[in-house]
C-alpha cells in the first residue's frame, strides 16, 4: 500500500504551506512556574472550553508548582464549581480540597465574580456605614449595581485590584466572559474616565453640590430649558435618585477610576501573562485573531494560543483517499465489513484533521509570532479534578 505524502498532508494542514504551520511551542509550565508571574488571564469567544482551561491551569499550579492560586470566573456559567468539585461559588474565595499537595506545597481557591456584591463593598469600604444606607437605598444604584451594561467590567476590574493588593496569591488565574465583552474590562477605565467627565453627568451633580435648595429651584435656576427638558423626559423623581446617585459618585467612588487605571497598568506589566483560548473552527479562530490585535493595540502581553479540542489520528501515513480505496476494495472483494467501516471512520477523521489544520493555520500566518500549544479532545466532558488534571497534562505537552 503506498502511504507517500499522507503524513505530510495531515501535519500541513493541506494547501497552507508548512513552514506557516510550525509556531513556536507555548510552555505553560515555564508560565505557571515564573515566580515572576502573577496573573493569567484566558480570553477567548464562548464555547472554546475557556473556564475548562482556566481551572484546569489554576489546578496545576497549584498541585505541580506549589503555588497558592486563586481562579476567577466572571462568566456565568457553574461549570468550574462542578468540575472543582464544589457545591456553588460566590463573590469569596472557596479552598479546593486536593491531595498529594503536601509536598509541592500549593493551594488552590475558587470564586466567581458577583458584580452586585463587589458594588456593594465597594460602597461599605469608601463611606460610613449612614452614607452607605441611603445609596443602597438609592433605586437609580439598585439598578446600576445589578443590570446596567458595563458594571460587569467595572466591577472585575475592582475584584481584580483587590485581589492583587491582598498579596495573599502567589498566582490569580481570570477566566474572562464569553465573546468579544470578554475584554471589555480592559476599557472599564476609559469607559469611567468619559462616565466621570461627561457633560451630562456634571449638570446632573450641579444640584447635589449646590447644598439646601430645592430640585424645583435648582431645575429652574440652574438649568433652564436643559434641565426641565431632562426632567421632562426621565420624570422629576428619577431625576432626583439620579442627583443622589452621582453626588454618591462624585464623593465616594472618586478613587475608583484612579484603582481601575492602576489594575490596568498592571495588565500590562510582564507580572501579567494573556492566554488565548480558541478551538480550530472558524469564527474562534476569527475570534482569537481579534483578541491578539486587541491585546498588540493595548501592549498587553500575549504569551499564546492554547488551541483545544484538536483531533488526532492514530495511523497519520494513511491518507482519507487512501483509507476509501481500501474500504471500497473490502466491499467488492467481500471482506471484513467491521474494517472496512474503521477505514472509513478513520478516512473521515483525517479529513476533519486536515481542516482544522488549514483553519488555525490562519491565526498563525497572521500572527507568526505567538506561541501556540495544542490540547487534545477529550472522549467527554470534564466534570471533576482528574478531567482537570488531563487537560493540565495534554496543556504541558
Amino acid at each position: 500500500m503506498d502511504v507517500s505524502g499522507g503524513e505530510e498532508r495531515a501535519a500541513s494542514g493541506g494547501n497552507v504551506p508548512e513552514d506557516q504551520q510550525q509556531p513556536e511551542r507555548l510552555d505553560v509550565d515555564a508560565i505557571l512556574a515564573e515566580p515572576g508571574t502573577r496573573i493569567v488571564v484566558c480570553c477567548g469567544s464562548g464555547g472554546v472550553g475557556k473556564t475548562t482551561t482556566a481551572a484546569a491551569l489554576a489546578l496545576r499550579a497549584a498541585e505541580v508548582h506549589g503555588r497558592r492560586t486563586v481562579v476567577l470566573t466572571i462568566d456565568p456559567a457553574r461549570r468550574l464549581a462542578q468540575a472543582l468539585g464544589l457545591s456553588a461559588l460566590d463573590n469569596n474565595p472557596k479552598q479546593v480540597k486536593l491531595e498529594g499537595t503536601a509536598a509541592a506545597g500549593g493551594e488552590l481557591h475558587a470564586m466567581m465574580l458577583d458584580m452586585k456584591r463587589t458594588f456593594d463593598e465597594v460602597v461599605l469600604t469608601h463611606t460610613d456605614p449612614k452614607r452607605a444606607e441611603e445609596i443602597f437605598a438609592n433605586p437609580f444604584y439598585q439598578a446600576m449595581s445589578s443590570t446596567f451594561s458595563g458594571t460587569q467590567e467595572y466591577m472585575a476590574m475592582e475584584k481584580l485590584g483587590q485581589l492583587r493588593s491582598r498579596d495573599e496569591w502567589d498566582l490569580i488565574v481570570v477566566d474572562t466572559p464569553p465573546s468579544r465583552s470578554a475584554l471589555d474590562f480592559l476599557d472599564a477605565p476609559q469607559r469611567l474616565a468619559r462616565f466621570l467627565d461627561g457633560r451630562m453627568l456634571r449638570l446632573l451633580m450641579a444640584p447635589a453640590r449646590a447644598g439646601g435648595r430645592s430640585m424645583f429651584n435648582l431645575v429652574t435656576a440652574s438649568f433652564g430649558v436643559f434641565s426641565r427638558a431632562v426632567q421632562k423626559i426621565l420624570g422629576a423623581q428619577l431625576l432626583t435618585d439620579l442627583s443622589g446617585f452621582v453626588a454618591a459618585l462624585d464623593s465616594t467612588f472618586g478613587g475608583f477610576r484612579e484603582r481601575a487605571e492602576q489594575t490596568y497598568r498592571i495588565l500590562q506589566d510582564r507580572e501579567t501573562a494573556f492566554l488565548v483560548v480558541a478551538a480550530p473552527e472558524p469564527d474562534a479562530i476569527r475570534e482569537a485573531g481579534y483578541f491578539a490585535g486587541r491585546l498588540a493595540e493595548q501592549r498587553m502581553p500575549l504569551h499564546g494560543l492554547i488551541l483545544n479540542r484538536v483531533h488526532r489520528i492514530a495511523a497519520p501515513e494513511l491518507s482519507p483517499e487512501q483509507s476509501l480505496a481500501a474500504a471500497a476494495e473490502l466491499d467488492v472483494e467481500g471482506g471484513s465489513p467491521l474494517t472496512a467501516d474503521a477505514l472509513r471512520v478513520h478516512a473521515a477523521l483525517a479529513e476533519q484533521v486536515v481542516r482544522e489544520a488549514e483553519v488555525s493555520a490562519r491565526f498563525t500566518v497572521h500572527h507568526p509570532g505567538v506561541p501556540v500549544v495544542p490540547v487534545a479532545a477529550q472522549p467527554a466532558d470534564v466534570h471533576d479534578l482528574d478531567g482537570l488534571r488531563a487537560i493540565g497534562t495534554s496543556l504541558a505537552g
